[in-house]
């Protein structure tokens, strides 16, 4: 696996999992909510935040009829131009949300929907893009924000392994270097039967890329199993309160389960180790609780080892179970008081 540094965060292998905060439509059209999922999401130990830079206009027309009006999930009912016109963040707002995620040590970056979004958001030094799982076809798009030079994620929801392909040839043609592949069921929420989480692994062994998972799952276990499979980016949308509603609310986790994700997660990674057969310094003093050969009558000088008169018992003082067969039938070589664990020494040696 490749690693990269996303502002002053190595992603990669050897660091723990890189955790974004997914904004969204949780701002619910006002600027002070962001602002506060900002600092939500930063006392929840997020490392970065994320943005969808967009305008209604940029996305759809105006239209209803087949394709632009939804008629399955959670937008159902709606016209595309209604949904992206309440759910955009307006670009008004970008500069100050990045000035506040960078005061608290976030990293603020975003998703850009087409070509004019990215030259806006290099105005604002953006550290990384993300080209989210609808626009992987959009090759014009990954080019242009791969020829920044930035660090480039790209999200995998609903694509073939030849799709992903041809969007990784366009980037790396167009200069980028730095590329994390998400593996993202879109699904809005994701079952749980339907995450198909060792696709992440896939994506790593096919591809040669830092990979991770972009979750609309409703719970922290999908990130948690995807970190034991190799994921280092961690994508989740946040919001104050489900209760409160939005288009992306019903999928979001409220800062008190994002804090658990954030702690689940590095605890997972944390957890991981070399994969060597080999003592773990905590097992240390649980060693002398392991079985040995203890004898268990008292035994005459010169009397021989019986079935009878030695156990496998706790503690391990002394010889490991395995050489029972062999003290059997051996001579007392001095008188053996029960409780004595069996050493060689005790033993006269086999004729």
């Amino acid at each position: 696996m490749n690693g990269f540094r996303l502002a002053d965060r190595l992603i990669g292998d050897t660091s723990p999992p890189y955790v974004v905060a997914e904004l969204s439509a949780n701002h619910l059209g006002k600027l002070d909510r962001a602002l506060a999922i900002v600092d939500a999401a930063q006392r929840a130990g997020a490392d970065a935040i994320k943005l969808q830079t967009y305008t209604a206009e940029s996305m759809t027309l105006d239209l209803d009829g087949p394709g632009f009006s939804i008629e399955e999930g959670p937008w159902s009912g709606r016209n595309l131009f209604e949904l992206y016109a309440e759910a955009e963040t307006p670009s008004s707002w970008h500069s100050e949300l990045f000035e506040r995620g960078r005061s608290l040590g976030l990293a603020v970056f975003s998703s850009p929907f087409d070509l004019a979004a990215v030259d806006f958001l290099e105005t604002l030094d953006a550290p990384a893009y993300k080209i989210a799982s609808f626009e992987l076809g959009d090759h014009e798009l990954i080019a242009r924000a791969a020829a920044t030079g930035k660090p480039l994620i790209l999200s995998t929801g609903m694509a073939q392994l030849d799709e992903i392909r041809r969007a990784l040839d366009v980037a790396r043609a167009n200069g980028a270097t730095e590329i994390a592949l998400l593996h993202c069921v879109s699904g809005y929420p994701t079952p749980p039967e339907e995450m198909n989480l060792l696709r992440v692994a896939t994506l790593a062994s096919e591809f040669g890329v830092v990979t991770g998972l972009s979750d609309h799952s409703l719970t922290a276990a999908a990130p948690v199993a995807a970190v034991a499979l190799g994921a280092r980016l961690i994508e989740k949308h946040i919001t104050l309160s489900r209760a409160d509603g939005g288009p992306d609310a019903g999928f979001s986790l409220e800062p008190d389960e994002f804090e658990t994700m954030v702690r689940d997660v590095k605890a997972a990674w944390s957890g991981l180790g070399t994969g060597r057969c080999a003592e773990a310094p905590c097992e240390a003093s649980s060693r002398i609780y392991r079985r040995s050969l203890y004898i268990v009558r008292d035994i005459a000088k010169g009397e021989r080892i019986s079935r009878e008169s030695v156990r496998a018992i706790r503690p391990a003082l002394g010889l490991e179970p395995r050489h029972l067969e062999s003290v059997l039938g051996r001579s007392a070589l001095r008188q053996l008081k029960r409780g004595e664990p069996l050493t060689w020494d005790q033993l006269e040696e086999p004729h």
